[in-house]
């Protein structure tokens, strides 16, 4: 989903005023909001010019005139290179967001980073729950009038009807744009209204057939028309008021089945999910092992449990493995620089400042590979090296080790500290000490234009087509370290398998791997190298998903319970994770 910024309504009086802190990236802050709040062109474009060179305003300036402005409510975090603070719209929606505003650790009047995400109110400003009867009276009012009537031409899924709804009451949005969220949520449910005034709703919903829940807020004109000014809809954790109850284990397996037939029947999911749970005496015990619709739209051919499908950042799972047989080794060790393996790397600062421990958890400010440049060069990266050519000169995004920011290219950079450490290819080294003792015959990242047996088609939604495409045009050349690869549910628990039996690091080296370093966001998993960790008290999974274009996938390993879940999808996400998040919730702890 498309997460923008959810809407509390909130009585501030008596709140003690809060202070940025006069530090660095404080004073950053500090300017950057007397700027924003302004309004002001040429003034947020001479603080741009000052401290974000590059920068235009006019993303500002639409973000200011839609929120009305901000006031600094909180600090969450406080360093000499970076500050986390909750902030508030001055506008009618009072909607919280969370701002990081990094700087370079050498010149401090320059901004590296900043980004804007919405966030709960801290539990001291939230604001008290609605009571029945001003539920009531928010269902009566305008912005729930204009909810309703959307809600019912979007769960239609009918585009005239649709297009009318919009075109008379929300011109700016696009329609086609509504109808590809419509096929990708199914639709949503009304579950709860938590905020209104006049103009304003905010509530939650749920998908239809899914666990997912969403917040909503609605911003409509004071006039007689209340035309839509402003409608988010973004994705948030199950609140707590809403648990799901855990079942037993055939009950968890019958419900993932009913879920899985009924979104293969109404094309949310295509593909093949395995259930299993490892015994104490390493055996695996399957549970459940299906798949559904076809890996071939043009040829009918069906999916099966022994199709390969094309598994995305899923590989960066075999890397971290791979790196970690390196430590065991004695051959890598994880707090040393990046160049000391890779002697020629052209970036000065990455060589020396980027560890090995920093490009496992994402915490080296590496960058991405995917963009204009990715897509000018696709076919032509070909290597590894192929890749540290197109983007060895850029510098770290921020100070190595400050944040947590997903990159790929960190992922690719230590497929080239395994090829310059090992002596062989990444996919050579792959197959030989993961793929061979694992006993995984069917898992590879041979190239796009060589024929594979059984590796179905991917099917995406373009924006503003209709139906299903096949994503060929978005696909790297081949899979490589930071993912592309291809795999079968059957695989992956083989991978589980042997990686929980220590067939592939011993029990210190296997734990060091999966257990959870850094926080991307509060409350959610912790990153290991290259796996998630979301286990509370000892119960839950270990893993990593895959998704882009086409593809989708999950393998979840529960080293508590022993359960192993492993689904994989040729359309696009969530089809895989929706049914993972489905059963992860069901089976017992």
């Amino acid at each position: 989903m498309k997460t923008l910024f959810p809407i509390f309504v909130l009585l501030l009086a008596g709140t003690a005023a809060a202070q940025i802190p006069d530090t660095p990236p404080g004073r950053q802050l500090s300017a950057w909001l007397d700027a924003f709040n302004s309004g002001d062109r040429a003034t947020l474009q001479a603080f741009f010019d000052k401290s974000i060179p590059g920068r235009t305003p006019d993303a500002g300036l639409a973000l200011r005139a839609q929120t009305g402005g901000f006031d600094f409510r909180k600090v969450e975090e406080s360093g000499d290179a970076r500050i986390v603070a909750l902030l508030q719209e001055r506008g009618p929606a009072k909607a919280f967001t969370r701002v990081t505003l990094s700087i370079a650790a050498d010149a401090p009047d320059r901004i590296t980073g900043i980004g804007l995400q919405p966030a709960q109110p801290p539990p001291e400003l939230a604001p008290a729950p609605l009571t029945p009867a001003q539920v009531e009276a928010a269902r009566a009012a305008p912005p729930f009038r204009q909810f309703s009537a959307w809600l019912d031409a979007f769960n239609s899924g009918d585009r005239d009807r649709l297009a009318q709804y919009l075109a008379a009451n929300y011109p700016s949005m696009n329609v086609d744009a509504q109808l590809n969220f419509r096929e990708r949520s199914g639709g949503f449910e009304l579950r709860k209204i938590e905020q209104a005034t006049p103009v304003l709703l905010v509530g939650l919903v749920q998908e239809r057939g899914s666990d997912q829940f969403a917040r909503f807020t609605l911003v409509v004109e004071p006039d007689e028309a209340h035309k839509i000014t402003r409608f988010a809809i973004g994705a948030i954790p199950r609140p707590d008021e809403f648990p799901i109850t855990r079942l037993g284990e055939a009950e968890a397996i019958a419900a993932l089945r009913t879920k899985l037939e009924s979104d293969a029947a109404s094309d949310r999911f295509a593909g093949a999910a395995l259930v299993a749970r490892i015994a104490a005496d390493g055996t695996a015990k399957v549970l459940f092992n299906e798949a559904y619709g076809l890996a071939d739209r043009e040829s009918n051919a069906a999916n099966t449990t022994n199709t390969r499908f094309r598994i995305g950042s899923m590989n960066k799972m075999f890397t971290a493995v791979a790196i970690l047989q390196l430590v065991q080794a004695g051959k890598i060790e994880l707090d040393a620089p990046l160049g000391r393996y890779v002697k020629d790397y052209p970036n000065r600062d990455v060589a020396t400042k980027v560890t090995i421990h920093q490009l496992l958890t994402h915490t080296g400010g590496t960058g991405d590979i995917f963009g204009p440049d990715f897509s000018a060069h696709r076919l032509e990266l070909r290597t590894h090296d192929d890749y540290v050519k197109l983007y060895g000169q850029r510098a770290p995004a921020f100070e190595p080790g400050s944040r947590w920011v997903y990159s790929n290219y960190g992922m690719v950079l230590l497929g080239v500290v395994i090829e310059r450490v090992s002596g062989q290819s990444y996919y050579d080294y792959v197959a030989e000490h993961i793929y061979a003792p694992a006993g995984m015959t069917r898992s590879g990242s041979e190239p796009e234009s060589e024929p594979v047996a059984d590796r179905s088609v991917g099917y995406m939604r373009a924006p503003g087509a209709a139906g299903l495409t096949r994503n060929t045009d978005t696909l790297p050349y081949r899979g490589m370290a930071a993912g592309g690869g291809y795999s079968t549910v059957g695989d992956l628990l083989k991978f589980a398998t042997a990686l929980m039996g220590h067939k592939l690091l011993d029990a210190e080296h296997t734990a060091l791997l999966i257990t959870g370093k850094v926080s991307p966001s509060p409350g959610g998993p912790m990153y290991a190298y290259g796996f998630e960790d979301a286990r509370k008290d000892g119960a839950g999974a270990v893993g990593h998903n895959g998704g882009a274009p086409g593809m989708n996938g999950e393998l979840r390993i529960y080293p508590q319970s022993g359960y192993v879940v492993a689904v994989l999808a040729n359309l696009d996400p969530p089809a895989a994770s929706q049914e993972f998040t489905f059963v992860d919730s069901r089976l017992p702890k």
